[in-house]
This record gives C-alpha cells, structure tokens and sequence, in this order.
C-alpha cells in the first residue's frame, strides 16, 4: 500500500466528514421522534472516523491495481453521496429528500465492498463495517422520516 495514497482518500474522506462540521444535528434533530435502536450520539463520530480509515486504506490497497477503474469509480460515487446527504438531511431538513440520496449511497458502498473484494481481499472486507453502518443509516433516515411526517423542511426564505 502506498502511503501518499492513503493520504490522498484519507483527505477526501474528512472533506466528506467536513459536510457534519458544517451542518451539525443540533437542537432541530433532538427534537425529532426517533426510534429506540437510535445509536447515542457518540457512536457517530467513532464509526465515521473507523470507517474513514478502513475505506481509505481499502482505496489505497487498490488505486494502482491493474483494473482498478470501477472500483475507483465506486469509491467516488460513495464519497460524493456521503458528502451530499448530511447538507440534506440536517442542512435543509429535508429528511424524505436524505433517503433519495441514501439509495444511491448504499448501493455504491455495496458495489464498493463488491469490486475492491475483487480486487484484493482486504479492501473488500475493510467496506464492510461501511456497508453494514450505511444499511443501519438508511434504516435510520427512513424510519425518522416515517415517524415525523409533520416536520416540514427548512424554509429557505426566511434566511
């Protein structure tokens, strides 16, 4: 594994992190009604951080593989759906229109997990704590979803 690899996904994964420094839960998500099987609130930042290293290394083990390029191509995809659902869900609020990006999300981590397992058996295993949190997420964002259906996305022009 190259290291200035691991580097290079370890950054693009903190400026996807960056997306929950910018756009906090705050008071609006306590509010929300939430199932019981809700993680506490300090999980988050420990799984995100395992997960950040785990896929990182993973992009790394493969990046200069031969035939790389739709396992790379996976990789973006699910940087790019985790980089946009947190500015949804808890930027605008928007907690049906989260699930919209959280589809597309679960599937590119789960093709992820299926590419770089192609490629080099550690990469693929080091998708699948991501692949089991991103399924709780999606869970999560739907079962929020359904047990608010009064909370109304944030008004925009009020800004």
């Amino acid at each position: 594994m190259d290291v200035m690899l691991f580097i290079i996904f370890f950054v693009t994964c903190g400026a996807a992190g960056s997306t929950g420094a910018a756009f906090p839960p705050g008071e609006w998500y306590k509010t929300l009604n939430k199932p019981d099987w809700t993680p506490p609130d300090w999980v988050f930042p420990v799984a995100w951080s395992s997960i950040y290293l785990l896929i990182s290394f993973a992009g790394a083990r493969v990046a200069m593989m031969n035939d790389s390029g739709t396992a790379l191509a996976f990789w973006a995809m699910q940087a790019g759906f985790s980089t946009l659902w947190t500015p949804i869900f808890f930027g605008l609020r928007r907690i049906k229109g989260a699930l919209f990006v959280m589809a597309p999300l679960w599937v590119a981590v789960l093709a992820c997990t299926i590419t770089h397992m192609q490629l080099d058996l550690w990469a693929g295993l080091a998708f699948v704590p991501y692949l089991i949190w991103v399924s709780v997420a999606a869970a999560l964002n739907f079962t929020v979803w359904r047990m608010n259906p009064n909370v109304s996305p944030l008004d925009l022009s009020k800004l």
